[in-house]
């Protein structure tokens, strides 16, 4: 978690509380159900959040050293990767982003992570919100198969659900910039 409160932050809260949070009945990835649901597409490709999102995560990862490469299963990770990319080259930062594909391609090069060449390189996992952990731990898979030193997933909204404990089973430290408390559902 960030201790960071930046006005970046309170705002993308307030946008994702109005508009990336329902309530009702819902069931997870994970099966299990619940009285709401974090829709962060409805808001990681909007041209008022993305900015923010860009920013807010930029202070989450802004620890971490020698960084070349952001991203993360498609298609959660993808707007956060490309957030990230594009408020770092306004800072003057040089974060690349990859994709990772859910299964390699079958045709052409057959690759399952796009992007710049990542061996040998510290790359940091992204998601939008994750339940299971099961999306960045698919990356951290495929990443290391590639080469990647992966020394970190950071997440945008962490819904305290068990993703932190599968990840750094892994040994891979586990960051978010949100949690359920910061949105009012804890």
């Amino acid at each position: 978690m960030t201790t960071h409160d930046s006005d970046a932050r309170r705002r993308l809260i307030d946008y994702i509380s109005a508009d990336a949070v329902f309530h009702g009945d819902f069931t997870l990835t994970s099966g299990k159900k619940a009285t709401y649901y974090v829709d962060l597409r409805k808001v990681s490709l909007d041209h008022r959040v993305a900015p923010l999102i860009g920013q807010v995560m930029l202070d989450v990862i802004a620890d971490i050293p020698d960084v070349a490469a952001v991203g993360g299963l498609t298609m959660g990770a993808d707007p956060i990767a490309s957030a990230i990319l594009h408020q770092g080259a306004a800072r003057g930062l040089a974060y690349d982003a990859f994709v990772v594909r859910k299964e390699p391609k079958d045709h052409g090069r057959g690759k399952q992570v796009e992007g710049p060449e990542l061996a040998g390189k510290r790359v940091i996992v992204l998601e939008d919100t994750s339940t299971t952990g099961g999306s960045p731990i698919k990356a951290i898979e495929a990443l290391r198969k590639v080469g990647a030193e992966v020394v970190a997933v950071a997440v945008v909204v962490d819904r305290a659900t068990g993703a932190r404990e599968i990840i750094e089973a892994e040994g891979v430290p586990y960051l978010y910039a949100i949690g359920l408390e910061d949105l009012g559902l804890a």
